[in-house]
Order: C-alpha cells, then structure tokens, then sequence
C-alpha cells in the first residue's frame, strides 16, 4: 500500500496529502514522510536542535521517510540538501490547517464579505516562522497543487489539503513571501492538468505574463481620513457631482511611448482635473486583465490593480492624493461577464464554477466570454468580498457596473430557443437580481457615504430604488436614453432639427424616474461612432458651436455630469487606447477656446446650486418653452431650495441668431447672463446680451415677466436672477 501511495505521489496522482505526508504515529513509533524529488538528502531535525533523524529514500523519484523511534509526535524542521546547498525549514504538512470551520461555512453560504482574506495567497507567521498560505475553491478537483519559482513549477512537491465538503483546499509553505511568483496546478477528475492564476491574488505578472504574485497589502500610510469621514455625511443625490472618465493608459503617455505609473499619472491628473472643476475621476476597469484592446472589460484578476502601472500600493497611493486633494474615485466594475483565458476563472477545476456549464446560461454570444453563476453561493461570496475589497482595501468611493441589463436578462443577445428561462417562465435572471439586492444591502450598510452606478440601457423599473421598496439598490443610473436621444439630435443639420423637436424635450419626461447620471462616455467615441466634435454637423466653426451647445445643453438638463477624456478640448479623432490622447490640439485657438469653455462650465456648476441640488426631484426643473420647433429654440429654469436661486436657459439649436427673442421669467428684475457659449473668449460670434437682461412687464409663456433676449447663434445663454 505504501509503495502504490508513494508510486501516485511521483506520478501527481495523490489527491490528499494530509493522510501521508508530514508527522505519523504509527506502530508505536513516528515517522515523517517527505517528497522532495530534487533533494539529495532529507533530515528531520527537533526544534530544540538536540536530535537529528536521517530520512530514507524509499523511492527514487524522491521520497523521504524518517523512522524517529520517538512514541510521541515533536517539532521539527526539515534539513534539505538540493543542488549541493543545505536549508532547514518546517515541513508544509507539519502546520494544522488555517481556515477555520466558520469561514467556510460562510464562504459556502454566499455570505462571506471578505472571503478575500482567507482565500488566496497571504504573508504570515505560523509558531514564529514567516510564509505563505495558499487556498483556493476548486471543489470538482482531483488534486491541488500551488506551483511556483520556490519549487520549480513541480505540481506534486506542494499538494494542498482538501477541507471535506467545501471545496476549499490550502496549505502554509514556510520560508517564502512577498513579490513570489505562483499559480495553482489542478489537475481535473478527468486527468487533465490545468495551470491557473489566483482568482483571489491581489498582484500579477505584466501582460503578456499571467502569474499571481504574493503581495501584502498591510501597513499603507493612508492619509485620507478627513475625506473618509466627511464622505459618510455627504448626500450624494443633493452635491455636485461632475465626472470625468479616463482610460489610464491612453490619458498620457511617456515620450516613448510607454506606460505612465500610478504615482506618475496621479502626479498629472489630479491637478488638472481640480484645475478642470471635476468632482470625480471615473478609472475604466483597472482589475487584471491580459488584452490591452479589451479596455480593461475582459477581467482575469478581480482582486489585482493591473501591475501595467506599478503595484497595488503605488495605486493606493494614486487614490489617496485623490481623496487629500477633494477628488472621488469611481471604479468601473466588471461582473457581467468574465473571458475565457486558459489562466483565468474559466472552468477553473474542469467543470463550470463560476459560470454555468450550459451555454445557453453561462455564455455571452456578444462577446466570447463567460457569465457568472450568480445563483451560485460561491460565486456570490467571490463577488460580494471583491466589492468589499475596493472599498476597504482601495477607499474607492464608488463601483459604476458594467452591461447590467446583460446581466438582468436571461435572452439578452439570443434569439430564440438560445436562452433558457427562468422558473416562472419569463425572461428575467432572478438570481442576478437577487445578488444585486443583497449586494447593495451589505456594501450600503457596511461603507455609508458610498455609491454603485449602473450602466443599465432599457427601461428596467427600479433600478435605483432600494431593494426594501422592490429596486436594485443603485443610488445612481447611467440616462443612456438621454445620450441616444441628444446625439441623435445634434447630429441632424440645423435645418432639419425643427423635425425632431422631441428628441430635446422628451427626455425630461422620464428624467425624473431615476437617479440619473447624464453620460457622454468613451462608448460613444469608438468603433466608428467618430469623436463628438465629428459628430456636430456643419463646418468647422459650427462644429464648435455645436459643440459647446451641447455641454451647456448636458449641464442644464437634471442628472450628474460624465465626460470621457478628449471630449473637453475637442479631440478630432476617435478614441485609441494605444495613444495618448492629442494634447497638441491645444496648441490650437479653437480647441484651447472650447478648452477653456468645459473649464468654466465645470466651475459654474459647482457654484450654482440650482445645477445639482434638486437634480432628482421635479421641483429641480421647470419649462419655459418646450414648444419652439420651428425656431429650434428652447429654455426652461433650474432650481435649488431656495426660491430665489434659480436659472434661466435658453438654447438657441439654429445658426440664425434670434433678436428680441422674448422669454417668460417667474420675477422683475435684473437678470445676469452668467455663461454665453457664443463668447469670443470660446470662439464664438461675440453676440449677447451685454452682461444682462431686466425683466419687462411683458407676459410671456404663461408668466407676468419676460426678458428680451438676443439669442447667438448655436448657443447655450445661462441668465441668473440678481433681484429687483
């Protein structure tokens, strides 16, 4: 029995090691078994140092057995001679297992919030000698191996212990840490050997290199505790909230080329986007993932900052000087979906894991990639902890979700007979709702103060409402009807824009049936889409025009406020992620003038309250006129609590400039005209209203006072009331 046990041990055929290796009694006597098959010699050696215990080779492929002749078991360490050198270090098998019955339990449960600390690769001390311990749920394995630079890549030198029926399988290898290289080798029920990285590493090799590596994330010098704290009081929904989306490895470049690092792009950015007026700066995903031209979208490391950049600390850093310089960061998430990179969660022990094994329910037809098994209590666990961990781990402020209506229909991209429903017999994926209840229910009670943001593109009820009132439990919602909406209509020749009036006014319609973020995104400037500015039709001056009408238009519409990199100085091209982005542009008057415009737009909504203190509640908004299709002119007032602060916008949609163009206005007085878009300092014609307006005794749109207006044309006017 013992020559076959040893026999499977050479081939990598030993499921459990636990019964075999280490410390024995047996026959009155102590053995210790050791498979070391690259060792010359293997000695057992007390603890105290007194005894030494000469092993055997009892088979030549390398295993040890040392007959102690002690009755009771004792400490020990291995003295190990291999390619001529000697160590000593405990045996792996010497140490009892790490995870406590409780945390399986709740891992296995699907409740586990921060299953990222037992599960993985962590740096600690077991009776005083530093390590490493290994675990991973691979429950379908026939056996687990942690393979790395420390054994040569050798699946049967570290085999991990099984824990009975969770799946979970782990072990301590003394004597290694931090920067190791590692994955784990599993070898399937079916005999095939799979070479996988750790769903739960916190760092990896660079693309195109897959490897985990051990990294502790203790005993960052976090310098934010002001931000952290006043974050738990803020009202997301009633403060400013103005967002540019960056992609970190096209915003700039070095000279050659190459990546800047975290600390280095933080360095740049953060004080042009304070310089800027933005409120927060919205990463594309930044977990680890192989494919450059995925964006980030295609993710192999929930728990691993890409190391494209540097080390997770280094991006620590990067959210600190954020959060001690005023900035929120909001992370794009990515848990619809996940690839099928051989290295990656994919069939991670042979069979479907995280994803479910029919095609119907666990693969994307869109995109080749997977879907996860969100019914699965595992895969909750998995997903549940990786968003404790941004929060914890990371202080990242807010989670904006990736393709929701992908995840919340089961025939999402499938024609019929390709989808399976669900109990009832309707199209909706219940256990994808059911998570994302009882995800918000956790990450909102246990991080007051944060926010999740959904990119959800059909009319899905509730999606920010919260789970007791029947919702998901958002607090925010990407309008992407909005977005379709306005750059359908902007897109159109001015002559033609009287024809599809509705596009600007129905939106309001609806605007107020969620907590909407207004989106002009980075999907919306590939594939051929072409850059905003080649969206606006007409030549170049009008271009502009249309240009900066619309981001007046955008930020006086209700909702927060989200800009992709490029859109602010007029990029002219789509968007590359394989270059920087065309700075040299601002070299250029009318894309430093357009420059300078964002900029001030930016300041003004955040010193005007009527901009974002009601933005989800209708008393916020009130039309002037939503009926001029003829003129293509529109306008209406933003309001905050306080009746006297209030707005007037009027937005003049034509090249042809209006004159004596009367608008109604709720109060006399003198009325300033804060912000023109056709202003000569923008590149504009110059043609205003000389600084302000006062209000006539003229009833116009239903009001007893009306302002005579100039309007420019293609022009956002922004009047703000100063009094009688």
């Amino acid at each position: 029995m013992v020559r076959d046990i040893c026999e499977a041990l050479v081939r990598g055929d030993l499921s459990d090691p636990s019964f075999f290796l280490g410390m024995h009694r047996e026959s009155e006597t102590v053995v210790v078994r050791v498979f070391r098959p690259f060792a010359e010699s293997v000695t057992v050696l007390s603890r105290d140092g007194r005894k030494r215990y000469p092993a055997e080779r009892v088979h030549p492929g390398g295993v040890f057995v040392a007959r102690t002749g002690e009755r009771e078991t004792f400490p020990y360490l291995l003295e190990i001679v291999e390619d001529g050198r000697t160590s000593v270090l405990p045996d792996p098998y010497a140490f009892p297992p790490l995870l406590t019955d409780f945390d399986l339990h709740l891992f296995n449960e699907g409740t586990h919030a921060r299953v990222y600390e037992k599960l993985g690769a962590h740096v600690v001390v077991l009776e005083g000698f530093p390590g490493v311990h290994f675990a991973v749920w691979a429950p379908n394995a026939f056996r687990v191996s942690v393979v790395g630079d420390f054994n040569r890549w050798d699946g049967r030198v570290h085999l991990l212990r099984p824990r009975g029926s969770s799946g979970v399988w782990e072990i301590f290898v003394p004597g290694i840490g931090e920067g190791e290289k590692y994955k784990f080798e599993i070898k399937t029920k079916e005999g095939h050997l799979l070479l996988k990285a750790d769903p739960y590493a916190f760092f990896s090799e660079v693309r195109p290199k897959t490897a985990s590596i051990v990294f502790d994330l203790s005993g960052f010098p976090w310098q934010d505790a002001e931000w952290m704290e006043r974050r738990k009081t803020v009202d997301l929904l009633s403060s400013p909230m103005n967002i540019y989306e960056v992609h970190l490895g096209s915003w700039r470049r070095k000279p050659d080329g190459s990546f800047l690092s975290y600390r280095e792009i933080a360095e740049a950015l953060i004080p042009y986007v304070k310089e800027m007026g933005y409120t927060h700066i919205e990463l594309l995903p930044l977990a680890e993932h192989p494919f450059d031209g995925s964006w980030g979208y295609h993710v192999t490391g929930y728990f691993a900052p890409t190391s494209r950049f540097g080390t997770p600390r280094d991006f620590m850093a990067f959210v600190d000087l954020c959060h001690r310089e005023g900035i929120g960061v909001i992370l794009d998430w990515v848990i619809a979906h996940f690839p099928k990179d051989a290295h990656g969660l994919g069939r991670f022990d042979g069979t479907g894991l995280y994803e479910h094994l029919d095609p119907r329910k666990g693969e994307h037809p869109h995109w080749g990639s997977y879907i996860f098994n969100y019914g699965r209590c595992e895969v909750r666990s998995f997903l549940l902890s990786n968003a404790f961990f941004w929060f914890e781990k990371f202080h990242i402020d807010a989670l904006r979700v990736d393709a929701v209506a992908s995840m919340l229909y089961l025939d999402y991209g499938r024609k019929e007979g390709e989808w399976v429903p669900n109990r009832f017999g309707g199209k909706e994926n219940l256990e994808a709702i059911d998570f994302l209840r009882f995800l918000h229910e956790r990450v909102y009670t246990a991080f007051p103060g944060i926010a999740t943001i959904a990119e959800e593109s059909t009319a899905w009820p509730g999606v920010t409402l919260p789970p007791y009132a029947g919702g998901l439990g958002f607090l925010f919602k990407w309008n992407m009807g909005w977005m379709n909406d306005i750059l359908l209509y902007m897109s159109k020749d001015p002559i033609y824009r009287k024809y599809h009036h509705t596009n600007l006014t129905f939106p309001i319609w609806y605007a107020f049936s969620e907590n909407f973020i207004l989106p002009l995104s980075h999907d919306e400037v590939v594939h051929g889409k072409r850059s905003l500015l080649e969206k606006m039709p007409g030549d170049d001056w009008q271009k502009f025009a249309n240009l900066r009408l619309l981001f007046g238009l955008m930020f006086g519409y209700p909702g927060k406020k989200l800009l992709f990199m490029g859109g602010e100085f007029g990029q002219r091209r789509e968007w590359n992620h394989d270059t920087e982005l065309d700075w040299f542009l601002l070299d250029h008057d009318p894309h430093r003038k357009l420059h300078r415009y964002v900029q001030d737009l930016n300041h003004l909504y955040l010193r005007e309250r009527a901009l974002w203190e009601c933005d989800t509640k209708p008393e916020g908004f009130e039309w002037i006129d939503c009926h001029d299709a003829e003129n293509s002119v529109i306008a209406f007032l933003r309001k905050s609590k306080d009746p006297g602060d209030f707005l007037v916008f009027v937005l003049n949609f034509t090249p042809v400039p209006r004159f004596a163009y009367r608008v109604g206005v709720p109060r006399p007085g003198f009325y300033e005209e804060i912000l023109n878009s056709d202003s000569a300092f923008y590149y504009g014609s110059n043609l205003g209203n000389l600084g302000g307006v006062w209000a006539e005794e003229v009833p116009a749109h239903g009001r007893p006072y009306s302002l005579s207006l100039t309007l420019p044309p293609l022009s956002c006017c922004i009047f703000k009331w100063r009094g009688v």
